[in-house]
C-alpha cells in the first residue's frame, strides 16, 4: 500500500504544496485554484527525493511488465530518471513539442519498436500533457502499460480522460488524502474543507471563500 498520508505530509512539510482557499492561485489557462503543487521542491531534499523514488519503484507490481521508463517533460524527466536508475533500466523522455532544430525529436533517448514504457509524470492536472506524451509514445511504435506520478488533484476530467485512453494512472497521493492531513495538522481549518472541496469537483466555476479571508 502507498502511504498516501506520508506522502502529502512530507509534501506539505518542505512547502512543494501550499493550500491558500481565500487567496487562490491563478493557473495559466486562467483557472482560480487554492492550491499550488511542486514537487520539482522535493529533488532539493536528498532524503525525502530517494523515498520518494522508492514509493514509487514500490508501486511496479501494478503494471504489466515494461522495459523502458519515459520522463514527460519537464518536470517528469528527473523522476523518470531516478526511477530509471533505481530499476537499472533504459530512459527515455518525451518533449511537448519536437525540437526545431538537429533530428527534430519529439522523443529523446535510444529505444526499438514495440518495447513496453511505463510514463513517470510529475503531477496529474487535467492530464492532457501526460496524455498526450502517451500518444507520441503508441505513434512511434511503443506500448505503454501505464503512468505513474507523485500527486494528482483527483479531477473528473483527469479520470475521464485517462479511461478513455485506456490508460493505466498511479498516483503516490492525491488532493482529497491532501486536505485530510491538512486538516488533522492544523495546516487547514475545519470550515475551509467545503470549498476546497468544491474546486475539485468544478475547478472552472469555484469561487474563493472570500467569506474568511
Amino acid at each position: 500500500m502507498i502511504p498516501q498520508e506520508e506522502v502529502a505530509q512530507k509534501l506539505l512539510q518542505i512547502k512543494a504544496i501550499k493550500l491558500s482557499p481565500q487567496n487562490p492561485f491563478t493557473w495559466a489557462s486562467g483557472i482560480q485554484s487554492p492550491i499550488y503543487c511542486d514537487n520539482r521542491i522535493v529533488l532539493s531534499f536528498p532524503e525525502i527525493r530517494s523515498w520518494f523514488v522508492t514509493q514509487m519503484v514500490s508501486q511496479i507490481n501494478a503494471f504489466s511488465t515494461f522495459e523502458v521508463i519515459a520522463g514527460v517533460a519537464t518536470a517528469g524527466i528527473p523522476w523518470g530518471a531516478l526511477v530509471a536508475d533505481r530499476l537499472n533500466l533504459p530512459f527515455i523522455y518525451v518533449r511537448s513539442k519536437a525540437k526545431g532544430h538537429g533530428r527534430q525529436n519529439l522523443i529523446e533517448g535510444s529505444f526499438h519498436s514495440g518495447q513496453k514504457v511505463l510514463v513517470v509524470e510529475d503531477l496529474i492536472s487535467t492530464g492532457g500533457s501526460s496524455l498526450k506524451a502517451v500518444e507520441a509514445l503508441i505513434e512511434a511504435n511503443l506500448h505503454v502499460v501505464g503512468v505513474i506520478a507523485n500527486f494528482q488533484y483527483g479531477l473528473e476530467e483527469s479520470r475521464i480522460r485517462f479511461e478513455k485512453a485506456n490508460i493505466p494512472l498511479v498516483t503516490l497521493s492525491n488532493y482529497e488524502t491532501l486536505l485530510h492531513v491538512a486538516r488533522d495538522s492544523g495546516y487547514i481549518d475545519s470550515a475551509d474543507l467545503p470549498t476546497l472541496r468544491e474546486w475539485s469537483v468544478a475547478p472552472n466555476d469555484w469561487k474563493p471563500n472570500v467569506s474568511r479571508s
